[in-house]
């Protein structure tokens, strides 16, 4: 982050007010990529989902054998869960947080489409839900990714250490079977956690989520 920073022109304020507008700058991605969470609207939507999954589907699935492996995983001590999904419908990622809580893995960090309204998007904050800095280039480079990508990149290795389970859906409904850019930039950010020691390792657990009919 401090290499990023440091790579603008300082501003007619000299170093201090640079330094100053810099922090803010930093703030302001943080606050793009997560928000604190609310134990409120965490509280109403434990209670609210199982209702609204009643009224949607008849039943939900889950296999139990691969659970328990899962549960047997969250124990490892210092290796944190990266859940990685496939991607069919708005609601795999509120059903996935939904079944890691209420099964003892905890609440997971969910990374979630940019192409969601503002209101939408603070809300999934609170809940949860991160996502990709706007100030990062439409096209993948490396080289465009400037401050925002090195402040995702230091958000995701914390993210790690404290190990949140960390839930990365690999397509977009509408593109299902490829590989998503939102995807391809969450990955570098695990890569580059694992290569520069940040965690000494990771779990990666598949995750699969099928419907008769997608809602």
């Amino acid at each position: 982050v401090q290499d990023a920073a440091s790579s603008p022109e300082p501003g007619p304020g000299g170093d201090e007010g640079s330094q100053q507008r810099c922090k803010e700058e930093i703030c302001q991605i943080l606050g793009e990529i997560q928000a604190p969470l609310s134990p409120l609207l965490l509280r109403l939507c434990h209670w609210l989902l199982p209702k609204l999954l009643t009224r949607v589907f008849l039943g939900v699935q889950l296999h139990r054998g691969q659970l328990e492996m899962v549960l047997r995983a969250a124990r490892t001590p210092e290796v944190p869960l990266v859940f990685l999904c496939s991607h069919q419908s708005p609601l795999d990622g509120p059903l996935l947080s939904f079944l890691l809580l209420s099964q003892g893995v905890g609440l997971p960090r969910v990374a979630v489409s940019t192409r969601t309204s503002p209101r939408l998007r603070s809300l999934l904050q609170r809940l949860g839900g991160i996502f990709l800095p706007s100030g990062m280039a439409p096209t993948w480079s490396e080289r465009d990714e400037g401050l925002p990508g090195a402040v995702l990149d230091v958000y995701v290795q914390e993210v790690l250490r404290s190990r949140q389970p960390l839930v990365l859906f690999l397509e977009e409904p509408s593109a299902f079977l490829r590989l998503a850019e939102p995807a391809r930039r969450w990955l570098l950010r695990l890569l580059r956690a694992l290569r520069d020691g940040a965690v000494p390792d990771a779990l990666l657990v598949p995750v699969g989520i099928a419907y008769d009919v997608a809602p």
